[in-house]
């Protein structure tokens, strides 16, 4: 007669193996662990190379010299989007598609490397041309 809990624990048993099923191997487009760690260095890249431009147009227009802090976050940021990029490459194994992050980290590193060029570049601007008077 009580036929309902038979119902109810084929429907949790069947939810629960769904479940650890999308876990141990997530659909294509799922956010994954290794995604997410590349996300985060895409960001800090991205936020090295937008710092690095506004420093440079800066640094290109005033001649006062002040253009340093925003050149010098270009780089700091620039650097730890590249030991980001690097530890998710060496750590993670898995190939491209296979939802390890290894394309993320690899457009992490180029942001992260144009970054630190355009803030090297600011930085060596707004010093001057190096004669004092």
């Amino acid at each position: 007669m009580n036929t309902g809990n038979g119902i109810v624990t084929g429907l949790v048993i069947g939810f629960c193996n769904t479940f650890i099923a999308i876990l141990a191997d997530p659909p294509a487009g799922a956010m994954t662990s290794g995604r997410a760690r590349s996300l985060v260095a895409v960001a800090v890249g991205l936020i090295s190379l937008i710092v690095g431009v506004v420093a440079r147009v800066r640094a290109r227009r005033s001649s006062d010299r002040n253009g340093r802090a925003g050149a010098t976050v270009a780089l700091v940021a620039g650097l730890i989007g590249i030991v980001l990029s690097v530890v998710h490459l060496a750590t993670y194994t898995g190939g491209f598609g296979t939802g390890s992050g290894r394309a993320g980290a690899i457009v992490a590193l180029v942001l992260a490397l144009i970054g630190i060029t355009l803030g090297g570049l600011a930085l060596a601007r707004s010093r001057g041309s190096g004669s004092v008077e």
